[in-house]
């Protein structure tokens, strides 16, 4: 599968890429919703996890603007944020992710998010 992770945190980046890599997914990544949205058409990746907290573009913009190309409409987007509340999740349910994962997070969390929603793309 091929996943696009968004995020301004070069280490949180570097962890998803390790971690995807070892699950056996094409990674691509980007530092911030500018990077990302040129990312997106380059990549067509599977799935999105993309950051809340950036500079420039913040992660719902990101989101909504992923959502709006017909093209991307259905690649499912997963929010990361350092916040755990019940405003973000909707918030980013509102500008269409699928789901939000706490950070820092783990490589199991992560795999089993990739698993969760790579399912629906693939159709299974």
């Amino acid at each position: 599968m091929k996943v696009l992770v968004i995020d301004d945190s070069n280490t949180i980046r570097r962890s998803a890429e390790i971690f995807l890599k070892q699950g056996g997914h094409e990674v691509t990544l980007a530092e911030d919703g500018f990077d990302a949205l040129s990312k997106v058409s380059d990549s067509q990746p599977d799935l999105i996890f993309c950051d809340i907290l950036m500079p420039r573009l913040d992660g719902y913009q990101t989101c909504a603007i992923i959502k709006r190309n017909e093209k991307f409409a259905d690649t499912p987007v997963v929010m990361l944020s350092s916040k755990d509340g019940v405003f973000d999740k909707a918030r980013g349910r509102m500008v269409g992710s699928q789901d939000y994962l706490t950070k820092p997070f783990t490589k199991d969390q992560l795999l089993q998010a990739v698993a969760q929603h790579g399912a629906v793309v693939q159709g299974e």
